[in-house]
């Protein structure tokens, strides 16, 4: 029974992660339909990254309300609803408007879940539970692709991911009864009797040794990915001269490099601690986006994609499951809880703000912006570690 509750969490981040990448996957394909300019592709992914910051911060409360089961099958409910939206919208106010649900169907699941595998499993499920993201991740772009060169156009790509989420929905609801069993994998049962969550008010957690670190290390790694997902068919497009239909598939590269390397990080942790697969994560990182910046043509950019994808891979479920062993499990879900919406946070701003400097500097700014972030990111990472270190010598 655990098992197959365990498969169906999996299966709700497969679909977490399908509709993750189609808006820049698409968006070469969308902004001239809809008679926008190149950098509003940003003010939709502001939308959607907001509304996934309001349901992540209220996700406790939801799940306490109504279970944890109830609110994975309403999320993934409410985010084919809006996908949907998407295939039917014909202006851009439209798909501001659709981006609420879309972005408040993403987030109320996560930090629950998250906490849960952090202090109940080994770090190789972490990294295989995010895997199954990137299996979402990376079908969304190839689906895109295939709708856009196929004549059915971006409507028909998010159309047929809105019916994948349909179906994945349909499957979520039947498995309601194996939520409600008592095996402990209730959100009010997922803490062990005296390591209850300590409820502690933002100021609280913000004051605690390390947090403020751990929260901007999580901002800047979802700023990688956000902006690296969702750029790189307009880099490829705009500035490399790939025609936009083939770029929609080449986004898929740093999708199936996250993909791969969470898969292959879940034998790596076995044998590397949380810290050093998160250092790897960022060394690989900093390869593949070397190897973009390069100007050797399409024989350094497709792995360069794909290598950022595979820097990315082991950083956020390593962070993620290194919080109990750094703030104690008693704060995790709490600690959590706001990390989640830091990395939102991330999301929400990096990829606008560099929709502005693709628009009026050069697109072509795309490795060096990833660059920059990603130093701050170590640079964070070391002192967090550091600081734990410290405490956990006092």
């Amino acid at each position: 029974m655990t098992s197959l509750l365990l498969g169906i969490i999996y299966l709700a981040f497969i679909s977490l992660g399908l509709p993750d990448s189609l808006l820049g996957s698409a968006w070469p394909s969308m902004y001239q339909a809809l008679g926008a300019s190149v950098s509003w592709a940003g003010i939709v992914s502001m939308i959607i990254a907001g509304g996934t910051i309001v349901s992540s911060l209220s996700s406790d409360r939801m799940t306490r309300l109504l279970g944890a089961g109830k609110v994975t099958a309403i999320s993934v409910c409410v985010t084919a609803a809006a996908l949907f939206g998407f295939s039917i919208s014909n202006s851009f106010w439209m798909l501001c408007l659709w981006a609420i649900p879309y972005g408040l169907g993403a987030g109320a699941v996560d930090a629950a879940l998250n906490n849960f595998v952090a202090l109940h499993y080994p770090a190789r499920h972490m990294s295989w539970l995010h895997c199954m993201w990137g299996v979402g991740a990376s079908v969304g772009p190839v689906i895109m692709g295939w709708a856009i060169s196929g004549g059915t156009g971006w409507h028909g790509g998010y159309r047929t991911i809105s019916i994948l989420q349909i179906v994945l929905t349909v499957i979520l609801f039947l498995s309601l009864p194996l939520w409600k069993k008592k095996t402990g994998w209730e959100i009010g049962d997922f803490i062990e009797e005296g390591k209850k969550s300590s409820h502690m008010s933002l100021p609280e957690i913000l004051r605690y040794p390390g947090v403020k670190e751990v929260l901007i290390c999580f901002c800047c790694y979802c700023a990688v990915e956000a902006t690296a997902g969702m750029w790189a068919a307009s880099y490829c497009t705009l500035y490399r001269g790939i025609p936009a239909e083939e770029a929609a598939g080449l986004a898929s590269l740093f999708y199936l490099g996250i993909t791969a390397g969470r898969f292959v990080s879940g034998f790596v942790t076995i044998k590397v601690n949380d810290r050093n697969m998160i250092r790897l994560g960022q060394a690989v990182g900093a390869v593949g986006i070397l190897l973009v910046l390069l100007p050797l043509g399409e024989a350094t950019l497709y792995p360069g994609l794909v290598l950022i994808g595979c820097g990315c891979a082991p950083i956020y479920p390593s962070i993620i499951h290194e919080t109990p062993a750094n703030f104690g499990e008693d704060k995790s879900q709490a600690i959590i809880g706001v990390q989640m919406a830091f990395a939102y946070v991330g999301s929400c701003l990096a990829p606008p703000v560099f929709g502005l400097l693709a628009q009026y500097v050069s697109v072509a700014l795309y490795p060096l912006y990833l660059l920059i972030i990603l130093v701050l990111m170590v640079f964070m990472s070391e002192r967090l570690h550091r600081l734990t270190i410290d405490k956990k010598k006092k």
